[in-house]
């Protein structure tokens, strides 16, 4: 990185926040300039306490953690806590812009992360820019005290953070993007646990080892902290079963290959039950829809190792087949099998009737080109992105402050609940007059108690990608899905009601749509937006504006002292 920025985190469990069982953890983090090889070349990336990725937070159930943010550093700085819903809290979600204003070089800010029903594996990161590329880590969130996982206890088990990594500073790739108008240099490298693999070049002395012992059983907690890239993901000659999702439970989905977007998080058994005289690949590589010559098309890996008396091994692991990378069949077979278990123990909410349906359209778009120069987007225009045609445009003060004190001006109430124009939205050509977005910062009022559903309309405007997206404050239940342009009277007919999975992100499929429901029930200021980074960057993204309700404990909790100034 050119700027230094450097982080100190002090965690704690605080016992005024904790009942009688709960102990009180210390952690301090430290997030600083450090030097690392990667393919051959060393560069200085920001990391925490030293490491790519950052230290691990862990909790139990309900439990809460105090994280105290120092920014020693000469750039802003914002930590969001992905997956967590800090109930009537957003002063803590993190969101630049949306719940609080950066936190400025030579400050400090205090979040509290409120963990309510989330069990599993969650993440948290920076939400500023591209600075997630590599400020970001695991948190697990154990069973609450005196109860247990839906499944046997595993012997062990691991965290997987996959990644990617620039041989250039990240954000000197953000601002030629931003310069130019066009795409983002795709990733050198993908990463586990931080490093490439031994498939690139000068990466085999780091590369990742996970030491099992034959018949026993793992369980891997996987984030994808990839900035702009779904992967697949996969362990030669092993299967994987899929038991959590999202910081929720799943039922067990038994599967030789998984799909992860970028913001999920996927709780993984791996029975090691393969001869010990081998060594497995651990492998990850892209889904994507962009031109192959736009993606980081490599493959990383780590080894699966048997502890073993055998001193004799294969010198060459084995390798996993793993989809191709815009296999579209693949990627939605395996995500739209996902189940919640809604078994005695672990009851499902989901709304069976809802107050309001919204129909989201997801875009790609075009601006035109403002500069003297030549724009790189197509046909010599800048890149956007939009929701409902509306690109987002980030406000002068953070949305929840100007919500809390009225301030007028900041913010517009009326993002649609509809989009602006109805055209097929799947068609392989489009029209010139739809690909240009409005500018705005709109929000969408909902009332505190509402049930909601969600369409997420893919569209081929300027390409046809997946998108996942993804909702702070809130999980949602994902209940239906399809290609196509979605059909308010046929597709309902078809929705899971009975056992859809519970999400905090969720992949649009390629050219289809997919239906969400939630019940409005945090209030405060939520944003919804891509997790992809060059999306959100464009403008894909809007705000739930979720209201007080009447009773106790449904009501907006006033700001902490000393909120970051903007």
């Amino acid at each position: 990185m050119t700027s230094l920025l450097s982080l100190v985190v002090v965690a704690f469990f605080a016992l005024l926040f904790c009942p009688g069982w709960c102990e009180t953890y210390h952690h301090v983090f430290h997030v600083k300039e450090a030097s690392y090889t990667r393919l051959c070349r060393t560069k200085k990336i920001l990391t925490v306490n030293g490491q790519f990725p950052g230290p691990t937070l862990y909790a139990y159930g309900g439990d809460k953690l105090v994280v105290k943010v120092y920014n020693i550093a000469q750039e802003n700085v914002t930590i969001h806590w992905h997956g967590v819903k800090q109930p009537r809290n957003p002063w803590s979600d993190g969101s630049e812009y949306i719940t609080q204003c950066a936190i400025q070089p030579g400050s400090s800010f205090i979040y509290t992360i409120t963990f309510t029903d989330e069990e599993g594996t969650l993440w948290w990161h920076a939400h500023n820019d591209y600075t997630r590329a590599t400020v970001h880590g695991a948190i697990v969130v154990y069973p609450r005290h005196g109860t247990s996982y839906p499944f046997p206890k595993p012997s062990g088990e691991v965290v997987i953070v996959l990644g990617e990594w620039w041989n250039k500073d990240v954000n000197t790739v953000l601002e030629k993007a931003l310069e130019t108008g066009g795409e983002p240099n795709a990733s050198d490298s993908f990463t586990i646990n931080g490093q490439p693999g031994d498939l690139y070049p000068c990466s085999k002395p780091g590369t990742f080892r996970m030491l099992v012992e034959h018949g026993k059983t793992y369980l891997l907690r996987v984030v994808n902290a990839a900035m702009d890239d779904g992967l697949f993901f996969s362990i030669a000659d092993h299967l994987l079963t899929l038991v959590g999702s999202d910081g929720s439970y799943t039922k067990a989905l038994t599967t030789d290959y998984i799909l992860i977007s970028p913001g999920e998080t996927m709780d993984l058994l791996l029975k090691a039950n393969q001869s010990p005289r081998n060594l497995y690949y651990m492998a990850a590589r892209a889904f994507s829809y962009q031109p192959v010559n736009n993606i980081d098309n490599t493959t990383t890996t780590a080894i699966v190792q048997y502890k073993s008396h055998y001193t004799q091994r294969s010198t060459n692991p084995l390798l996993p087949t793993l989809p191709f990378y815009n296999d579209t069949e693949a990627a939605s077979k395996f995500s739209f099998s996902i189940r919640s278990p809604a078994g005695m123990h672990w009851p499902i909410s989901c709304p069976q009737r809802f107050d309001q349906r919204m129909i989201i359209a997801v875009a790609v778009n075009e601006l035109e080109c403002q500069l003297s120069g030549s724009c790189e987007g197509p046909n010599g225009t800048r890149l956007s992105a939009s929701l409902n045609n509306i690109s987002f445009v980030n406000p002068p003060i953070d949305i929840l402050e100007a919500y809390y004190k009225g301030i007028n001006g900041v913010f517009g109430a009326s993002f649609p609940s509809r989009p602006l124009q109805y055209y097929n939205f799947t068609a392989e050509y489009q029209p010139l007059e739809l690909l240009k977005p409005r500018l705005g910062t709109m929000v969408r009022v909902l009332e505190y108690g509402a049930t909601v559903e969600i369409v997420f309309q893919g569209t081929s405007l300027v390409r046809a990608e997946s998108h996942p997206m993804h909702l702070h404050g809130f999980s949602f239940y994902v209940v239906g899905w399809g290609f196509g342009n979605f059909n308010e009277k046929k597709d309902p007919l078809g929705y899971n009601l009975e056992d859809p999975p519970l999400k905090n992100t969720i992949g649009v499929p390629r050219n289809g749509w997919v239906a969400v429901r939630f019940t409005a029930n945090n209030p405060g200021v939520w944003l919804l937006h891509c997790h992809l980074e060059r999306h959100l960057i464009w403008g894909m993204n809007t705000v739930f504006l979720v209201k007080d309700g009447e009773g106790p404990g449904t009501k907006l909790l006033p700001p902490p002292p000393h909120m970051p100034p903007c």
